[in-house]
């Protein structure tokens, strides 16, 4: 175990304004979905996020899923086309869904590499990465979305490439973001105790859940962002207050 500090970043309302993600990111992946899907569809058991969305869909005994695979069993409706309106169900209900945060990493990897996606950060926080970086921080990621999300978000960021300033990833493969048991896991992960690394979120229960697995924890409040409600957690407004935080710890 070190006694390295670390910074460990939540990335919606945290590093970027959720409406990148709900008004730019979302629509893009919902709008893309069918031709990505009807694309890969015959390499499909060489395509991990798809295997894993049929899984799910099979797995998933609520009314809507069960609907969908009736319709396919009586043949109102193909295979392809069942489990493309299951994951858009999925979205719409806004479910956590592993596989479905998969399939849209790879589909933003399409949007991001042909130009049409390019990532919006607040506007300290390329400055803030790379000063935390050149001060000899551990860097890290944790979020919701996939791990090839997030390494796109800030490979292709208007403040240049920012990938190789993180050194650990983790997304919801890890653990749900609200349960104690993934900080714990992150921190063995990061060789750390969890006393020596700081989580910044937008979220009041997963500030909860870090603090919980031993974790420092600030709360993000930014215009837009939905969780209004710091709990007892420190505020911050602006990535900038992190360093003050930091350096009035040491």
């Amino acid at each position: 175990m070190t006694n390295q500090q670390h910074l460990l970043l939540d990335i919606e309302g945290t590093t970027c304004p959720v409406s990148f993600v709900s008004d730019v990111l979302f629509p893009f992946a919902k709008k893309e979905l069918s031709k990505y899907i009807t694309k890969h569809w015959n390499k499909s058991p060489h395509n991990k996020p798809i295997q894993a969305a049929k899984k799910e869909w099979m797995d998933d005994q609520s009314a809507e899923s069960m609907k969908i695979k009736q319709q396919v069993m009586q043949g109102g409706t193909g295979e392809v086309d069942g489990l493309i309106q299951y994951l858009k169900h999925l979205i719409s209900i806004d479910r956590k869904s592993t596989a479905l945060k998969d399939l849209q990493g790879k589909i933003w990897e399409y949007g991001y590499g042909n130009g049409e996606l390019k990532s919006q950060l607040f506007p300290e926080t390329a400055e803030c990465l790379r000063q935390w970086h050149e001060q000899g921080l551990t860097l890290s990621v944790y979020s919701s979305g996939s791990i090839q999300a997030q390494k796109l978000l800030y490979r292709h960021s208007s403040n240049g490439d920012l990938e190789d300033l993180f050194s650990h990833w983790f997304d919801t493969h890890t653990g749900p973001k609200k349960s104690t048991e993934s900080y714990t896991t992150i921190a063995k992960k990061l060789h750390s105790l969890p006393n020596t690394i700081w989580f910044v979120s937008d979220n009041g229960a997963e500030c909860d859940s870090a603090r919980l697995a031993g974790m420092h924890t600030l709360f993000s409040l930014r215009e837009g962002n939905p969780d209004r409600d710091p709990r007892d957690h420190t505020v911050v407004q602006s990535l900038r207050e992190v360093s003050a935080l930091l350096v009035a710890e040491q």
